[in-house]
């Protein structure tokens, strides 16, 4: 209600904008017999709790039949005023009945009559509910990540994210196939419909206040686009984005991405590595597929660890990262290690990482 009442007029028009192509993850939904089943109960204990209080001030009504007020005459009387037939047979005379008709009986009719037409206001109102979610989505989304594509590579990424800990609710996928928007909607993730060469398609998905950008679109020259359009909407987001070619890797780097990742050449080296060894190329596989045994982890220095070496550290460390600069673990310069510096590990799964 205080999403509704605070909107101002523009934010409610955006909303509704948003909402032709802003999906929602789909909400646990109560089977049609459930719901049948629970309004006829909800209508029953009000046609019950209106025929108790007409039998309690029964004295105050007439009954032109015979003019006293039975129970059977106190559930007709419920009935027929709940459901606005009112023949009149039997009509509040007293003051005290007139009185629970107007502020008692009149509610519940109301009430009653909601129960009975649920099922169409319910349609009436999906979508005021859905530009209210959207609405308080929109308000909540900060340092999120931003998906762009959800084909193989974009699917992958966000598996890996989930496996790092990161929540679906702090993921968003924006991607121009309404196939691929249903299927990020199925796995729970908040989804854009549009194209992510547009700065509108990305503002509906709050790239400007997102902490990472993936960019996995099928053609380079899309990726080009993308980051250049997304870095001109954030400047201090992580992108990292995926080309086909190595020729357009300086491309994308002009472009703002912070890291290219070249699918052809990284697939051609592993078929390379496969072939000259298959034991190495499974352990590669698996480093890449996160928590599959082994993972390929970054984790800051611990106090303890510092002023070791990298070599005396629980995990297998192979390389370091200190300021701006990443060096081999066996680099001399950089043993001891010191505060601030940031380790590239290899560490066993575990069952937290799915």
């Amino acid at each position: 209600m205080r999403s509704l009442w605070y909107r101002s007029r523009t934010e409610a028009l955006d909303d509704a904008e948003a909402g032709r192509s802003i999906v929602l993850p789909v909400e646990g939904r109560v089977p049609p017999l459930q719901q049948v089943l629970r309004r006829l109960a909800m209508g029953l204990l009000v046609l019950a709790l209106t025929t108790f209080l007409v039998w309690v001030d029964r004295t105050g009504y007439h009954d032109n039949s015979d003019g006293a007020v039975d129970l059977l005459d106190a559930a007709y009387y419920a009935t027929v005023t709940l459901s606005t037939t009112g023949y009149g047979d039997i009509t509040p005379v007293s003051d005290t009945a007139r009185l629970v008709n107007i502020l008692v009986v009149t509610p519940l009719r109301v009430l009653f009559l909601i129960i009975l037409v649920g099922t169409t206001l319910e349609v009436l109102t999906e979508r005021t509910r859905q530009q209210v979610r959207i609405h308080r989505w929109r308000s909540r989304m900060r340092d999120h990540v931003v998906v762009v594509g959800y084909g193989t590579k974009g699917r992958h990424a966000v598996e890996t994210l989930l496996g790092q800990g990161i929540t679906k609710d702090g993921i968003v996928v924006v991607d121009p196939q309404r196939k691929a928007v249903d299927a990020a909607s199925s796995d729970g993730l908040v989804s854009v419909l549009g194209d992510a060469t547009r700065s509108d398609t990305l503002l509906k998905a709050e790239l400007q206040r997102a902490a990472q950008v993936i960019v996995a679109p099928q053609r380079d020259d899309t990726a080009t686009l993308v980051t250049l359009t997304a870095r001109q909407l954030n400047r201090r987001a992580t992108i990292v984005a995926a080309v086909r070619e190595d020729e357009n890797v300086p491309l994308l780097k002009q472009s703002g991405a912070d890291m290219v990742v070249t699918s052809s050449s990284s697939a051609g080296r592993l078929l390379g590595v496969s072939m000259a060894s298959p034991h190495a190329a499974d352990v590669l596989e698996g480093l890449m597929t996160y928590g599959s045994g082994l993972d390929l982890a970054e984790r800051p220095v611990t106090d303890r660890e510092i002023g070791a070496s990298p070599r005396d550290c629980t995990d297998l460390v192979v390389a370091v990262v200190r300021g701006k600069q990443l060096v081999d673990y066996a680099d001399p310069e950089f043993s001891p290690l010191r505060a601030g510096d940031r380790l590239i590990t290899i560490r066993k799964a575990t069952n937290g990482n799915r």
